[in-house]
C-alpha cells in the first residue's frame, strides 16, 4: 500500500539543524525505511537536486499538504497506518454522516512529544478525504543522510495547500460571494496568529560581540592599500587630526618666540597656544608704565583697565554664570579686598568697585591716614557710591571664610609699611581664613609677600615671579605696540581674543 501515496505533496520537518522540506513523493521503500522527494524545496528555497531521500531517522515530523485524486493513486484501507514499516501512528478517519469524509486534524504519536500546531500549521493539516482513503503521518528520528544546502528567501509551509485542492474537498458555505471573498482576503492579511511572535528578546549584546569593529577597519585599510584607492599620501600614511581651533589650511610656519626683551630673562613662561611671554625686571616695567604714561595712557586709564580685567577674574573664579545669575540671589558671594595707602591698593579699589556692580558683596579694608594719594581718593569717591563696605579696622572684617580674598597690601616700594601693626594684623586675617587669594601685581621679593597667594595677575608683562605668587595671569593694559619698541622690547601680542591669560612656567 505504500504505492498509495505516491505523488502526494508532503512537509518534512528534520529539525532545527536540517530545517523542512517540501516537494512530492516519489518513493517509499519499506525495506530501508526511506522516502523520496522529487523537485523538492528546503525552507522554501527550490533545492538544486532533482530529489531528496530521507531516513526515518532524519524526520521529526511529516504533513500531507496535498493527496492525489482517485485517478491518480490508490485508495488505502479503513483506520489503517501507510505500510511503510515506519514507526508512527496515522491519522485517524472515518466516514461523517453525510458519507462525505472527515477532517484530518491532529497527529497522534507515541514514540515523539506533540507540537500544538500553530494557525499557520493547522491550516495545512484541516485536509478532507473520502471515506474511502486513509493517510498516516509519522514522526521519525533527527538528523539526514543526504542534505542539499541552499541560500534565498523563505517560502510559507501552507503555500503548497493553497496552489491546489483535493477533487472531494468540501468548501465551508459562505453567506455570499462577496463577503466570502472579503473574509478570503482577510485570513491571508491578518490571519497569522499571535503566538508566531517569538517570545524571546533580541540578543543586543550578543549580537554585538559577534562584530570585531577592529578587524573589518583592518580588512578595510588593507583592502585600500592593495587597490590603491586612497587619493592623497602614501599607503602608511595616517590623514592629519584637527581641533576645532586649528586651521586646516597650510600657513606659514608659526613663530613661538615673538616677544623679545633687551636683557636676558630671569624666567620664561608661555601661554596655552605655546606662545613664549617672558619676564622683564622691576626697572624695565616702571619705564615702560612712564613711558606710556607720556603718551598718553594715565594713571587713571591704567587703573580703569586694570580694574576690569581684576574683576572679570574675579567673577570667573567665583563662578561665572553659574554662580552669578537672578536665580542664585541667595548665594551672593562675598569678597574681602585688602588694599594699601599706594597705587597698588587704587587698582584694588578700582576693582572692588565693578565686583559691586555686578552684585557681588565686597568689603574693602583701607587703614586710615591724613594725607592720601589722588588716584585712592578718587577710587573711593566712585567705590562710595556702590553697595560696597569699607572698613578701616581688622575687627570689621568677617569671622567666617570668605568667597575670595583680593590682596593689594604689598607695594614694590615703601616696605616700611609692612612694619605697622595694621598690616601685620591684616596678613594674620587673611591667614587664618581659608577662602583663596588672589594678588594683584604683587612683588617679585618672596620675602615681601606676607600672605601666600593661589592666583596672581601681572600687568603688560610678567615679573619674575616666585612659588608663592601661586599660578600668573596676564592682563592687557592697552599698552601700544610703539611703545613696547621705544623701551627696546619687540612685541607681539599673546593676547589673541582675550584681556586675560593665563602663564605656565616654561
Amino acid at each position: 500500500m505504500a504505492t498509495d501515496w505516491l505523488g502526494s505533496i508532503v512537509s518534512i520537518n528534520c529539525g532545527e539543524s536540517l530545517g523542512v522540506y517540501q516537494g512530492r513523493v516519489s518513493a517509499v521503500d519499506q525495506v530501508s525505511q526511506t522516502i523520496s522527494l522529487t523537485r523538492p524545496f528546503h525552507n522554501g528555497v527550490k533545492c538544486l537536486v532533482p530529489e531528496v531521500t530521507f531516513r526515518a531517522g532524519d524526520i521529526t515530523e511529516l504533513k500531507i499538504l496535498e493527496i492525489p485524486g482517485p485517478g491518480d493513486s490508490r485508495q488505502c484501507g479503513d483506520s489503517q497506518q501507510m505500510e511503510t514499516g515506519i514507526p508512527g501512528v496515522g491519522c485517524q478517519v472515518g466516514p461523517s454522516q453525510n458519507g462525505t469524509g472527515k477532517v484530518l486534524k491532529k497527529p497522534v504519536s507515541s514514540s515523539a512529544p506533540q507540537n500544538i500546531p500553530r494557525r499557520t500549521d493547522m491550516k495545512s493539516q484541516d485536509i478532507v478525504i473520502s471515506p474511502q482513503q486513509q493517510c498516516s503521518k509519522s514522526y521519525m528520528d533527527r538528523h539526514m543522510e543526504t542534505l542539499t544546502q541552499s541560500k534565498g528567501f523563505r517560502r510559507r509551509h501552507n503555500s503548497w495547500s493553497s496552489s491546489s485542492r483535493h477533487p472531494n474537498q468540501v468548501t465551508p458555505k459562505k453567506s455570499g460571494l462577496k463577503n466570502g471573498q472579503m473574509k478570503s482576503k482577510d485570513d491571508e492579511c491578518f490571519g497569522d496568529d499571535i503566538d508566531e511572535i517569538p517570545d524571546t528578546d533580541f540578543d543586543f549584546e550578543g549580537n554585538l560581540a559577534l562584530f570585531d569593529k577592529a578587524a573589518v577597519f583592518e580588512e578595510i585599510e588593507t583592502y585600500e592599500r592593495r587597490s590603491g584607492t586612497r587619493s592623497r599620501g602614501t599607503p602608511n600614511e595616517k590623514p592629519a587630526r584637527y581641533r576645532h581651533d586649528e586651521n586646516i589650511l597650510e600657513s606659514e610656519p608659526i613663530v613661538y618666540r615673538r616677544i623679545v626683551v633687551p636683557q636676558n630673562p630671569h624666567k620664561e613662561f608661555c601661554t596655552d597656544s605655546g606662545l613664549v611671554v617672558p619676564s622683564v625686571s622691576y626697572e624695565l616695567h616702571k619705564k615702560l608704565l612712564s613711558v606710556a604714561e607720556k603718551h598718553g595712557l594715565t594713571l587713571e586709564r591704567r587703573l580703569e583697565m586694570t580694574g576690569v580685567c581684576a574683576s572679570q577674574m574675579a567673577l570667573s573664579l567665583l563662578g561665572g554664570p553659574n554662580r552669578l545669575n537672578p536665580k542664585n540671589v541667595h548665594q551672593r558671594p562675598t569678597v574681602a579686598l585688602l588694599c594699601g595707602p599706594h597705587v597698588k591698593g587704587a587698582q584694588g579699589i578700582s576693582c572692588g568697585r565693578h565686583l559691586s556692580n555686578h552684585d557681588v558683596h565686597v568689603i574693602l579694608f583701607l587703614p586710615n591716614f591724613v594725607k592720601m594719594l589722588e588716584s585712592i581718593t578718587n577710587e573711593l569717591n566712585l567705590f562710595s557710591k556702590t553697595q560696597g563696605q569699607q572698613v578701616s579696622s581688622v575687627k570689621d572684617l568677617p569671622d567666617t571664610p570668605v568667597d575670595l580674598v583680593i590682596n593689594c597690601l604689598d607695594c614694590h616700594e615703601n616696605a616700611f609699611l609692612r612694619d605697622q601693626p595694621w598690616y601685620k594684623a591684616v596678613v594674620d586675617w587673611a591667614n587664618q581664613n581659608r577662602a583663596p587669594v588672589l594678588s594683584i601685581d604683587p612683588p617679585i621679593s618672596e620675602m615681601e609677600l606676607g600672605i601666600d597667594a593661589k592666583w596672581s595677575l601681572a600687568l603688560g608683562l610678567p615679573l619674575p615671579l616666585g612659588e608663592r605668587a601661586g599660578r600668573v595671569y596676564l592682563c592687557d593694559i592697552g599698552i601700544p605696540q610703539k611703545v613696547f619698541q621705544e623701551v627696546g622690547i619687540n612685541y607681539h601680542s599673546p593676547f589673541g581674543c582675550k584681556f586675560v591669560i593665563p602663564l605656565h612656567s616654561s
